[in-house]
């Protein structure tokens, strides 16, 4: 009897333990996944895509420097392109552009051109075009139109998740993004001295 007791006593014990045990490694599992997703984000350049409508132009920026920016077009009147801040949702090399009752596989009768970088608003993106003529203009139905090789540049450096934003009214710091370069006036060298040779007559 003594003997049958002791072996449910150690047998609880062992249990004790081994629940015990099973708690701290599902702890240390937790912690783990997101200590190294801490340090990812950390070690990850901050990236944001800024969109001036009014001035037609998309500011690819990393860590506060403007690294590139680009022409664009801009949603037309009947169809102006959303204001506000979103997120790459998806990225997309030859996408298919799908219409009610029709879809334009890839090539070079696609109006999304080459690549599309979806966004977190439903049916909008930014990608390529077929119709490069309209970059600079209120031309699209809502997307911000690239031409290809410029959305081909862009799609190597985003990554889902980087954020989107579409500015409608020029702000202090837009009008700083997007301010064309100033061109230093030369300062016209001064005019070198007239010297009048007086004739001496003989």
């Amino acid at each position: 009897m003594r003997r049958t007791m002791a072996k449910q006593g150690s047998r609880q014990w062992w249990m004790v333990l081994a629940v015990f045990f099973v708690a701290v490694a599902e702890s240390l599992a937790q912690e783990q996944p997101s200590a190294v997703k801490t340090e990812g984000r950390l070690g990850q350049p901050i990236r944001r895509i800024v969109i001036s409508i009014p001035d037609r132009k998309l500011a690819l920026i990393e860590n506060g420097e403007v690294l590139k920016v680009y022409p664009i077009a801009v949603g037309a009147s009947q169809s102006p392109s959303p204001r506000g801040e979103f997120r790459v949702a998806n990225r997309i090399e030859r996408p298919t552009y799908y219409a009610p009752g029709k879809a334009v596989g890839p090539g070079a009768g696609n109006p999304l051109g080459t690549r599309w970088l979806g966004l977190s608003l439903k049916g909008y993106g930014i990608h390529g075009t077929n119709e490069p003529r309209s970059i600079g203009k209120r031309a699209s139905h809502g997307c911000i139109r690239m031409r290809n090789a410029d959305v081909e540049e862009l799609f190597e450096i985003v990554r889902v998740g980087d954020a989107v934003e579409l500015h409608g009214t020029r702000t202090a710091e837009i009008a700083q993004i997007f301010a064309p370069p100033q061109i230093l006036a030369s300062t016209p060298a001064p005019a070198a001295p007239v010297i009048v040779a007086a004739a001496v007559g003989r």
